[in-house]
């Protein structure tokens, strides 16, 4: 089942005068489960089509369809409804608000959501453990490693049982063996929960966890490659 489709998507920025073509007719589907990366140099148009992906940008034309249902004309408030269901973020600066605690900041989209005090609890208590941060739950971000403060992200990319997750750089910020930890976490999480990932990245630690490559370059896909990814 796909996951996320694009279909001949565009997406053009204009400041002034000048127009940036940063996708130029992109297609691209993504089954469940996969562990896709999405590589390419500055400008080639990764970032802008996990931004598509995410529906945190529109294009400019071509569709957008999650979990069967076309994004592509909804409105900020309905994107951002199927966004908070649908779809999980990790970002390159961790993104954690700094006055919470781990547990807090987890909790945070679960408080979004509505969800009952008690299945929070249970959830979030799961999330930690999942990422191996139980002993780290009521310490601030500023009290943590940037390898937990991703770990942490991590968890509550998850909190919502989404059934995707977008990563962008998520290893840029840590050094190599804080990098693997949080590699080696969310491919066990892929594998034990079947959440789809997608990553964009230059970094190889990343691509070679990959069982799927997507290359781009000047906004169009040039390769598209299937591996077994590192086990």
């Amino acid at each position: 089942m796909e996951v996320t489709k694009i279909t001949n998507a565009t997406r053009t920025y204009k400041i002034g005068e000048v127009e940036t073509k940063a996708l130029r007719g992109v297609d691209l589907s993504i089954e469940n489960g996969e562990f896709t990366a999405l590589v390419g140099p500055s400008g080639s148009g990764k970032t802008t089509l996990l931004q598509l992906i995410g529906l945190l940008d529109q294009p400019t034309t071509g569709n957008v369809f999650i979990n069967g249902k076309d994004a592509t004309h909804l409105n900020r408030n309905q994107r951002a409804d199927l966004r908070k269901d649908a779809i999980g973020f990790v970002f390159q600066f961790f993104a954690l608000i700094p006055t919470l605690t781990a547990y807090e900041n987890v909790e945070m989209p679960l408080l979004l959501n509505g969800t009952k005090p008690a299945d929070r609890k249970k959830r979030v208590n799961e999330m930690l453990e999942a990422v191996g941060l139980t002993d780290r739950a009521h310490h601030r971000p500023d009290q943590l490693s940037g390898g937990q403060q991703q770990r942490v992200a991590v968890a509550r990319a998850l909190a919502t049982n989404p059934k995707l997750i977008l990563a962008d750089e998520p290893t840029a910020n840590l050094d190599t063996e804080n990098g693997k930890q949080v590699m080696d976490i969310m491919q066990r999480l892929n594998k034990e929960t079947g959440v789809t990932f997608v990553f964009a990245t230059h970094d190889p630690r990343v691509i070679n966890y990959a069982n799927r490559v997507v290359t781009l370059q000047d906004g169009l896909i040039t390769n598209d490659s299937k591996s077994n990814g590192k086990h």
